[in-house]
């Protein structure tokens, strides 16, 4: 299309200049290249409201040129949902990661899905809390090492991690649940596929959708950035299938 083109000829004008402040290797930035194409390549750059909340996203609302709102750890599902019900002609999304979204905002996630509430919510998965330090999150692999589980994480201690899109696709009001990656340049074209498609569901007024990214975080896990994505590849993906599990057509 004329408007990828143009996109991909130069910085997505839904990006602002705003240096990322991210960690070498870390692919938030990516993520935030995929949105800000969406958002100029649909047209909705000033309508859209992005939600961040604590974590390695508390400064996504610097990185796009569009109105921004910070919430309180795990709390930004609730705050999307209040921004879209008064304001119902708005592009709403949450920018979260796993240690947010699985675990203080398990319960504003799941009945904003199961509500239907017409946002949507993109979910970085690195299987890990970023940036406190480290600690084990509700995604985090058995046996995986972090800071709060040195020998590994352990089922009788910690529990299994949590398949947040396979749990939220038994759920009557979600309208898309699909997990992608950005490990290599056909997975990405595929998560740029899942965004688009996620506000376009909003747009049509379908309700709640969810794009699950399986991301690196090398700092924590102590990895280079190349090896890094062959730990993704080799580890979070068998454990984490790419895929569509849910999606509505009304």
């Amino acid at each position: 299309m004329a408007t990828d083109t143009k996109v991909f000829g130069g910085r997505p004008h839904a990006l602002t200049d705003a240096p990322f402040t991210y960690c070498p290797g870390c692919t938030h930035g990516i993520s935030h290249r995929l949105i800000a194409e969406v958002l100029d390549e649909l047209g909705v750059e000033g309508r859209a409201i992005a939600i961040a909340p604590v974590g390695c996203s508390v400064l996504a609302y610097e990185f796009f040129n569009c109105d921004g709102i910070q919430a309180a750890h795990g709390r930004a599902p609730a705050v999307a949902c209040a921004v879209a019900r008064t304001h119902p002609d708005a592009v709403v999304f949450t920018y979260q990661g796993d240690g947010d979204l699985a675990s203080i905002g398990a319960a504003e996630m799941v009945h904003a899905a199961t509500r239907g509430d017409n946002i949507v919510i993109i979910f970085i998965n690195n299987a890990i809390y970023g940036m406190t330090g480290g600690q084990l999150a509700p995604t985090s692999l058995l046996g995986q090492v972090t800071q709060t589980s040195p020998y590994g994480r352990e089922v009788a201690r910690d529990g299994h991690p949590i398949r947040v899109v396979e749990m939220l696709s038994t759920l009557e009001g979600v309208a898309l649940a699909q997990r992608v990656a950005l490990d290599t340049p056909a997975h990405i074209r595929e998560a740029k596929r899942a965004i688009k498609r996620a506000f376009e569901n909003q747009i049509a007024g379908k309700g709640f959708s969810i794009v699950e990214l399986l991301s690196t975080c090398p700092t924590n896990w102590g990895l280079s950035p190349a090896d890094s994505f062959t730990w993704l590849q080799e580890n979070l993906l068998p454990y984490y299938p790419l895929g569509v599990y849910k999606e509505i057509d009304k």
